[in-house]
């Protein structure tokens, strides 16, 4: 099958350009926002490169983040199989849990150069608006990592009723979603906001670790009771 033309570039720099470009525009106007044509010119290249590199633009939306997140759930992954081979089968600590989960995310929310803060900017966004075929994709993209953590969050808080776990994981990535989304709700309302994406993962972890540690509600103590 003949290369379609792109400006006389290699197909591995015009491709990452169509990433690198798609990746900036669904972070900035997420996916129904996006159109074929601003991805083009964004990139410099014509829609029959597009069309030959990712197919469709649901297809090229999916290795935008397949790309970035093959790398992101590697490293977590990475992460938990050396803390658990050093804890030599006791449990781990809940910091540590969500140190490995979270601090991946976070540090490359933190990467401004390499495009980790558009990525995870992106990831954010799209978190809160999930479309149906994004909804699958990333509950497979995502299931090794989250079986691994879920159940090393279970060992790490024995008293904690599992569903209530389930609740606080929910409720954890979407507090990191919504700080890495690039909303400034703060700055709406107080007119300033420190937005240092260095700082971002100090002050989430405190904030994330204080929640899971939280007392529980007193329905989850009635339903443990019972």
């Amino acid at each position: 099958m003949p290369q379609a033309a792109d400006d006389n570039r290699s197909a591995p720099d015009t491709a990452e350009r169509i990433l690198d470009a798609s990746e900036w525009l669904f972070a900035e106007h997420g996916f129904d926002g996006t159109s074929m044509r601003m991805i083009t010119t964004r990139a410099a290249v014509n829609l029959a490169s597009v069309n030959y590199h990712f197919g469709s633009k649901e297809a090229l939306f999916q290795e935008v983040f397949h790309r970035r997140l093959a790398e992101l759930n590697r490293q977590r992954l990475e992460a938990i199989n050396r803390m658990e081979a050093d804890a030599g089968g006791t449990a781990l600590k809940p910091s540590q849990v969500l140190d490995g989960f979270f601090g991946p995310a976070l540090e490359m929310a933190a990467d401004t150069e390499h495009g980790g803060y558009t990525f995870m900017r992106l990831l954010g966004r799209t978190y809160t608006e999930p479309a149906e075929f994004i909804r699958k994709f990333m509950a497979v993209e995502y299931a090794e990592v989250v079986e691994r953590y879920t159940a090393a969050l279970y060992a790490a808080l024995p008293e904690v009723p599992k569903a209530e776990i389930v609740w606080r994981l929910h409720f954890m990535m979407g507090a990191v979603s919504y700080a890495i989304s690039g909303i400034d709700a703060l700055a709406l309302l107080t007119g300033h906001f420190d937005d240092d994406p260095a700082l971002l993962k100090p002050r989430l972890t405190a904030f994330l670790l204080g929640g899971l540690r939280a007392p529980l509600p007193e329905s989850a103590n009635t339903a443990t009771r019972k």
